[in-house]
């Protein structure tokens, strides 16, 4: 994925440093994290083969602090796209300073979503967020959260080729709940219940997001002032990889070799694919749409 050079980095909704630091402590609040379920159900089956602590997740685990948050440390403000190579903890400014630059001229009276880069735990209208929750969105405070570093691992150790484009999708998934939240979609389908399985209201919630991250990447090219210029054949497999390995059945293989459909909250590898692409080859987020159809 290639940089504009002269695009400014716009950091005005990212803020750093909002983690404590600590692990466990505190019970997440699981219905909050609309994109971390999938990293609890990784974690519930297989945390101790990712060295995560399941009691750590779960909020009864040790209390003490763990690591040091240096997020604070970082400043991205007047950075450019050329910027990015000496700074590249600032890549995550350019994903959202990209995402929502894009959103913004898209959609009817768009509200910025700040994007919360923390580490161990951080406090949400949601309850508190785990780095081991993975990304995720809270739309109770309408406020995306992620650890960077825990994101790259995940990445990785969930089998993906990673990578800023890898990174970018993940990003952008969450400001698509973002989306979601602004045109009510979200609060109708979750009106629904928290039913599970291929067709769950929960999946469409999922796919609609991947969709979106489709269309983002497809229309920010286009755009002189998105720090994203260039986004390659293989920056596209990395993303359809990265789709596909926060799939339920890919999980759910890796952690016990069984693929219970009836269970799914994100949609299986080849749907989560499928809708990226839908996304990306339309660039129009009214085909995303995931809860008027039966072809999911």
């Amino acid at each position: 994925m290639e940089y504009r050079d002269d695009a400014r980095i716009d950091t005005t909704e990212v803020r750093r440093g909002g983690g404590s630091g600590r692990r466990g402590g505190g019970r997440v609040a699981i219905g909050g994290g609309v994109g971390g379920m999938v990293v609890l159900v990784l974690v519930l089956l297989f945390g101790n083969n990712l060295g995560i602590n399941v009691d750590d997740v779960l909020g009864s685990g040790d209390t003490g602090s763990d690591t040091q948050n240096t997020q604070s440390d970082i400043s991205c403000k007047g950075l450019t796209g050329k910027d990015l190579e000496a700074n590249p903890e600032c890549r995550w400014d350019a994903y959202s300073s990209a995402i929502q630059g894009y959103w913004s001229g898209v959609v009817d009276g768009y509200e910025p979503a700040p994007m919360q880069i923390f580490s161990g735990q951080v406090p949400t209208a949601c309850g508190t967020g785990s780095s081991e929750m993975g990304p995720f969105y809270c739309p109770g405070d309408s406020t995306v959260y992620l650890d960077t570093q825990f994101t790259e691992k995940l990445l990785t150790q969930l089998g993906a080729q990673g990578g800023d484009a890898a990174e970018a999708y993940v990003v952008a998934h969450e400001f698509g709940h973002h989306i979601s939240n602004l045109t009510g979609q979200m609060e109708k389908s979750r009106a629904g219940g928290n039913d599970t399985g291929p067709k769950s209201n929960q999946v469409r919630l999922e796919l609609q997001a991947d969709c979106y991250a489709g269309v983002f990447f497809a229309n920010t090219v286009r755009d002189e002032n998105s720090p994203i210029e260039k986004v390659t054949k293989e920056d596209l497999a990395r993303v359809a990889d990265a789709a596909s390995a926060v799939g339920d059945d890919h999980i759910q293989k890796q952690g016990n070799g069984r693929v219970v459909p009836e269970s799914w909250t994100h949609g299986s590898s080849e749907m989560r694919q499928r809708w990226v692409a839908n996304g990306f080859d339309s660039g129009d987020p009214n085909v995303c749409d995931t809860f008027s159809t039966e072809d999911l």
